[in-house]
């Protein structure tokens, strides 16, 4: 599929005892670094899926050894994420795109219901919208997609907390951009999300 959009993936390496730390009361350091490298394998299979030309932008910096044993696929564009918080990052990497790219979709790792089938209308939706939301059921979102940016969709904002959807939905009324708000998804960070996990994922690493 030709297309004029990239899909970014911001992604840590699920290095065990630093990866999905929430979860560690519920899985073990083990378990919780296992599912967070599903969930990464999930994403980039999802995303490569779609047809569009898809960015891991990492942390660590792709050239760290690290990476090398996922085996993911050649077909990945990869960058190193900025050293500032989320939101600059996010920031920095969508700059970046838009200088090649007419449409950035941005997604973490964090969704397995995102479905290549959603990340394609959400594409779809910026053909007659500026920006495209898909609302994660916590208060955040899982996917936020646009032609243009703005910093204030990345400035100031409280990461991991219920208000960033909300707040992120204020800035971009605020620059009179449109919006295509898309039906929320379910993020894995929390031990009660276990239950969202596709059936199988958990026996898979034993639990």
């Amino acid at each position: 599929m030709q297309t004029d959009a990239l899909i970014i993936i911001f992604a840590k390496f699920p290095a065990r005892g630093m990866a999905k730390t929430r979860l560690q009361p519920a899985l073990g350091l083990e378990g919780a670094s296992l599912i967070a490298k599903q969930l990464l394998l999930h994403s980039v299979e999802q995303a490569l899926a779609t047809g569009f030309s898809v960015e891991l932008c990492v942390s660590p910096a792709p050239t760290d050894l690290c990476w090398q044993t996922l085996g993911l696929p050649e077909s990945l564009q990869w960058s190193a994420q900025a050293n500032d918080d989320l939101g600059l990052r996010m920031l920095a990497a969508s700059r970046q795109a838009l200088n090649t790219f007419k449409q950035v979709v941005l997604i973490g790792t964090d969704c397995p219901s995102l479905t290549p089938v959603r990340i394609q209308d959400a594409v779809q939706q910026l053909e007659q919208s500026d920006t495209v939301m898909i609302p994660a059921s916590d208060g955040g979102y899982v996917l936020l997609g646009f032609k243009q940016v703005d910093a204030s969709l990345f400035s100031d904002i409280e990461w991991s907390t219920a208000s960033v959807a909300a707040v992120t939905r204020q800035r971009i009324a605020a620059l009179s951009w449109t919006l295509a708000l898309l039906d929320p998804l379910h993020d894995i960070d929390e031990p009660t999300d276990l239950k969202h996990l596709p059936v199988g994922w958990l026996e898979k690493i034993g639990s």
